[in-house]
Parts: structure tokens; sequence; C-alpha cells
């Protein structure tokens, strides 16, 4: 039936046009943004994971960031720790030659053995790194650096850290001055004078020290090596694991640009058609005048 007040062909292009010009819209935003879930109406579920999954990362990148400011102090630590341990075996060589020299080539000993004392007192004082030292230090405890961040299955969330011990690392409290040898490694060593005690018990027993004092020390920088070691190994891992984040978020969010242009040309052609269907509908309309003539 031929009518003039309901063209139902119109209707149906009209309809079948419309959905293509959404389906348009659709392909086109994906392809501005880059994204098929740019937004949660595009897909609630996906869009509230892919949001969790960048906080998540945001999170992770300051650990990166905390990693990498505990890698620096340790590393200025070990650093300084190595040119302590220099200083002390100079010191060593220094007393053996004392032991049985005149008191005079003793002096002079002992001022070298003073500018060595300096000089210990100098690298672990001037071991600093963004305002910390582990080295002449006040802070008994552990040094705790954030090192992982954690989310549960259930939501929660908690900050791993990587403890570094200041017990058996610290040269000196942090206003340079040694309390006894059980809290400030350097102790023994900062107190060798053999102008006052120069015979050879004396100079035995500084000798006794310095052993104990480099085998301390020797420990803390092999501990303090194991930490840097632990820490750049952490922030391999916190790196790849923000790599994998971030690729994980792009499989559940990203447009796949060949698959959208593709459908961009389909949609083109089909709204090509659709414009020519709905028009040659229209025309039906215009066919019935001829009736009437």
């Amino acid at each position: 039936m031929a009518s003039i007040m309901t063209n139902t062909s119109a209707m149906v292009a009209l309809q079948s046009l419309k959905a293509t010009n959404k389906a348009l819209d659709v392909v086109q935003g994906r392809i501005s943004t880059g994204f098929r879930v740019a937004q949660a109406s595009d897909n609630a579920a996906y869009w509230s994971i892919a949001t969790t999954m960048r906080s998540d990362n945001k999170a992770l990148s300051a650990i990166q960031d905390s990693l990498g400011l505990g890698a620096g102090r340790i590393d200025t630590a070990y650093t300084a720790m190595n040119n302590v341990i220099e200083a002390v075996d100079a010191i060593k060589t220094k007393l053996i030659n004392a032991r049985g020299a005149s008191a005079e080539n003793q002096e002079k000993i002992q001022a070298e053995i003073d500018i060595l004392q300096d000089q210990i007192k100098a690298a672990a004082v001037g071991a600093n790194y963004a305002g910390t030292n582990i080295l002449a230090t006040d802070n008994a405890g552990p040094l705790e650096i954030a090192a992982s961040y954690n989310r549960a299955s259930d939501g929660t969330v908690s900050i791993g850290t990587i403890s570094v011990e200041l017990a058996g690392i610290r040269l000196f409290a942090a206003d340079g001055t040694t309390t006894d040898a059980t809290q400030h490694l350097a102790h023994d060593v900062m107190q060798i004078d053999i102008v006052a005690n120069g015979d050879d018990a004396n100079i035995d027993a500084y000798l006794k020290d310095i052993e104990t004092a480099l085998a301390a020390m020797s420990t803390a920088a092999a501990n303090l090596g194991s930490a840097k070691n632990r820490l750049d190994l952490q922030k391999d891992f916190v790196s790849n694991l923000m790599d994998s984040i971030e690729r994980g978020v792009g499989q559940l969010v990203d447009a796949d640009m060949n698959e959208e242009s593709t459908r961009l040309q389909a949609l083109q052609v089909q709204q090509q058609l659709g414009i020519q269907a709905l028009s040659i509908a229209n025309q039906n309309a215009q066919n019935i005048l001829a009736l009437f003539k």
C-alpha cells in the first residue's frame, strides 16, 4: 500500500542511517582518543579495573623514587666506608712502623695518623645523600626504605619495605663524636695516640683494636653492598612490573587502530548507502503525485 501519511520505507532507512551514524561516532571517538574504553559508559567493568591499575602504577612510580633515594643513600655510605677502610689500613701500617721507633719518629708518625683520623671523620660525616647520613647518625634503628606497593585480592593495600640495620654500620654520632666501639665502629681507631702511649705493648693493643675495627667495617661494607644489590634488584622488578601493568591496561582499554580504521571505512560506505536509501524512500512520495496527473 502506498501512503502519503506514513512513509515506512523512509522510516526504516532513517533508523538504519541513525544506527550507522552512531556507530561511526563511536569509531571516530576511538580513533581520536586511541581508547576503546575511554570512560565508564564505554565498559564500566574494564574502566574500573583500568582506573585502579593506573592508580597502582602511580603508587609504584613513587616506590621507584623511594628505591632510587634508598640506593643513593646506601651507595654513598658504601663509597665512604671503603674510603674509611683504606685510611684504617694506612693507620695499621703506620702503627707497625712506629713499633720500636724513637720518640721523635713516633711524633712524626702520629702526625700522619692524625691526618688519617681526620680523613676518616671527614669521609663519614660528609657521606650525606638527600639529607641523610647513615655513617654519622644518632639513629640506632633500621633505615626503612619503601620497596613495594601490594594490593590483596580483597582490595586492601600495604607497603613493603627493605630494612637496613644501622647498628653495625654507624661510625660516628651525628656530631662527629664517638661513644664506644659497640655503638660507633670508629671509636677505637680515633683513640690512637702513640705520642702518649708509644710503647710496644700499647702499639700492639692499638693494632688489635685496628684489626677488630677493620673486621667490623668490612662486615658493614659487605652489608651495605648486599643492601644496594637488593635495592637494585627491586628497582628492576618494580620497573618491569609497571611495564606489565601498563600493557595489561592497554589490552583492556586501548583501541586496535587497524581494526578501527577498517571499521571506519566500512561505516562510511554504509553511511553513504543509507543516505542514498533514504533519498530513494523519500522519492516514493513524489512518485504518488504522478498518479494524479
